[in-house]
């Protein structure tokens, strides 16, 4: 398995500059109001409201890889329980962060033979057949940042979109090894602590009461970092994490 360098996603980056360009917009632009029969001119005023939230994700994660020796074997179940907080600039533009726990993982399969090190208590090496399937479990901490569009629908909803980073750091890893009979062992010495990835995600606020509102979306997540670890012999291949998650959520 191969360590690389940061692999730029050009569409993440594209994303991000064109939402940072219509926000830098919205935050400048004046606005007009109806009082009576005259129209008045008022400079546009931040309204610097913060709705906090809370959500659960179920998600469903895979890896991808352009190490020929090195393959997907099939996607997991998982989930993603978070806080988040939208800073509010106007009724249609907003800051958004919090703090998430991403439960995820993947399947790969080596076409070589492979040296996998185990983090237990013997801290010991396996060797794994050319063929053999490792399944991975991977616990993330992670703090998106990411700037969110919405409509200006009321009663029906407000339909949303969301471009952002997420830095990354890995709680825990674990590996089963089928062919070896290993399971839930400590893989920490083969993945990489920190990473980096981009997310965009789109959806519905729905009003519920006051300023209660229920939130569905659709999220999908990249890493720009090769997941993996200690991997010196072939720079430029890598083996990247993607997440498809499914937004449940209340802001209040």
């Amino acid at each position: 398995m191969i360590h690389t360098e940061i692999k730029p996603q050009g569409t993440g980056y594209i994303v991000l500059l064109i939402l940072f360009c219509i926000s830098s917009a919205l935050s400048g632009q004046a606005e007009y109001r109806n009082t009576g029969n005259n129209t008045r001119r008022e400079n546009f005023m931040p309204v610097y409201s913060i709705s906090p939230g809370i959500h659960f994700d179920p998600v469903i994660s895979w890896f991808t890889t352009n190490n020929y020796f090195m393959r997907n074997e099939g996607a997991i179940p998982g989930s993603v329980i978070g806080i988040s907080w939208n800073k509010n600039y106007s009724l249609n533009y907003s800051f958004s962060t919090g703090i998430s726990i991403i439960d995820a993982g993947g399947k790969l399969i080596c076409l070589e033979d492979k040296q996998f090190r185990l983090r237990n208590h013997r801290r010991e090496t396996v060797r794994i057949e050319a063929g053999e399937r490792i399944i991975y479990r991977i616990k993330y901490f992670s703090v998106p940042l990411g700037m969110k569009l919405r409509t200006s629908g009321k009663g029906r909803g407000k339909i949303f979109a969301e471009a952002g980073l997420d830095p990354k750091i890995v709680l825990s890893a674990k590996a089963d090894i089928p062919s070896l009979s290993i399971r839930d062992n400590n893989a920490l010495a083969e993945i990489r602590i920190f990473n980096l990835s981009y997310h965009l995600m789109t959806g519905i606020e729905y009003p519920v009461a006051g300023n209660l509102s229920a939130v569905f979306g659709l999220c999908f997540d990249n890493n720009f970092l090769d997941i993996t670890r200690y991997n010196k012999n072939e720079p430029g291949e890598m083996v990247s994490h993607k997440l498809l998650s499914f937004r449940l959520g209340i802001n209040f």
